[in-house]
């Protein structure tokens, strides 16, 4: 079985902050996740029409503070038919031993779920990456082809359109933005193959960020103990009333390849939007300011002598940042193991607010359009500067994003 993403390792794709100080995205574009975790998604699977139910809360699932929640039962009951079975068939080009290019034939599977009655399924994008044959596979059994509207690799949502007249009731979507830490939650999902799992639990956390297949960061990401393994990505994390409120994406596994009660959902607000830009326009358009940083902190003020104990210190400016003056760094040092790039302005806010490190930007920009202006409050040496720059738009990939340029470090 293999896991997402497909075309490199997951354990090479997740880092902490505390784990590379030294590489603080370029803007949207830093994974920050659990020290020593591997991130699983949908994997290459076969069927199996099993239904599974797993729950750590016997009877309700709480009152979100908006009156009595609903059972388990009754979220099933009523949203798990919108939950669908998504398969792709996918052809990959390899090596063979011999040198010559060869094609590999597989099936990726997860899950999505339908939000209208025209017949658009959310998913996540990782699920039909590189689909050439899309299946939809109803609580009916009734499998439908599904045509792909858009997806979108820095947010990891993509938008199905199936042609099936009697569709399901659609899920309705939630906010958000007013979900809390400890919020009863319920997934559905279709884990190895089995279709429609429910499985319980509650909000861990929240204001993750989480590495997108592109290798940018998705933000507000929400973090869960309820049970999500290869199979559930694309599947809906509900509250407490079945409104969804994150599509769920990865797990943080130790090393295993299951569960271990640390799921990822993308927010349903970020997917609400990227999917409204998917229908109108096939693709997504997405800010990109063009800096990799390093956080500063007291210890590393005092050792290499800085104007500020907090903001970025630039390693690497380009594109729109580069080009509305931003400095980055040209001195290789090393410090406390880590290798930085001495010698770049020191960012310590944009259009007013306080920079204190990289999760601080990438949330401004990620908020900003293409063409957007913002200006930068930079420190160079001791003194202070305001810059105006005119963002772009986001490369492909992260790893496209920032040359490495000996000495500095390429953002991950």
């Amino acid at each position: 079985m293999s896991t997402y993403p497909p075309r490199r390792p997951v354990s090479e794709r997740l880092a902490t902050a505390a784990r590379n100080p030294f590489v603080a995205a370029l803007l949207g574009g830093l994974v920050v996740l659990i020290c020593g975790a591997i991130a699983v998604a949908a994997g290459w699977l076969g069927e199996d029409n099993t239904t599974v139910v797993q729950s750590s809360v016997p009877a309700s699932v709480g009152d979100a503070g908006e009156g009595r929640g609903l059972t388990v039962n009754e979220i099933y009951k009523r949203d798990g038919p919108g939950v669908v079975f998504i398969s792709a068939q996918i052809t990959r080009q390899q090596e063979s031993p011999f040198g010559f290019p060869q094609e590999q034939r597989g099936q990726a599977t997860g899950s999505g779920f339908v939000i209208d009655k025209d017949g658009h399924v959310l998913t996540n994008a990782h699920v039909v990456e590189g689909g050439e044959k899309i299946e939809v596979k109803f609580s009916d059994e009734k499998t439908v082809d599904a045509r792909l509207l858009g997806s979108d690799s820095s947010t990891d949502v993509a938008l199905l359109k199936v042609g099936r007249r009697d569709l399901p009731k659609p899920l309705a979507l939630g906010d958000s933005a007013k979900v809390e830490v400890g919020d009863a939650v319920v997934a559905i999902g279709n884990p190895f193959g089995l279709d429609r799992t429910v499985t319980t639990g509650i909000v861990s956390a929240l204001q993750r960020q989480l590495e997108a297949p592109n290798g940018f960061a998705i933000d507000n990401v929400i973090q869960t103990d309820a049970a999500i393994n290869p199979g559930n990505s694309g599947g809906p994390l509900l509250d407490s009333l079945g409104r969804v409120i994150g599509i769920n994406s990865q797990i943080a596994t130790g090393g295993g390849s299951g569960s271990i009660g640390i799921g990822f959902a993308v927010p349903i607000n970020t997917a609400k939007r990227v999917g409204d830009q998917l229908r109108e326009k096939g693709r997504v358009e997405h800010a990109f300011l063009g800096i990799s940083g390093v956080p500063i902190s007291k210890a590393m003020a005092e050792n290499l002598n800085l104007p500020t104990d907090r903001g970025e210190l630039i390693q690497e400016a380009s594109g729109p940042a580069r080009k509305g003056g931003v400095k980055g760094g040209d001195t290789p040092v090393s410090l406390g193991g880590a290798d930085i790039v001495l010698g770049g302005d020191v960012l310590v806010g944009i259009d007013g607010r306080r920079v204190g490190a990289m999760d601080d930007v990438i949330g401004i920009v990620n908020d900003k359009q293409p063409g957007d202006e913002v200006t930068l409050e930079l420190l160079r040496g001791s003194d202070q500067r305001s810059v105006k720059v005119k963002l772009g738009d986001r490369p492909a990939s992260a790893q496209s994003a920032i040359p490495d340029q000996g000495g500095g470090q390429t953002p991950p």
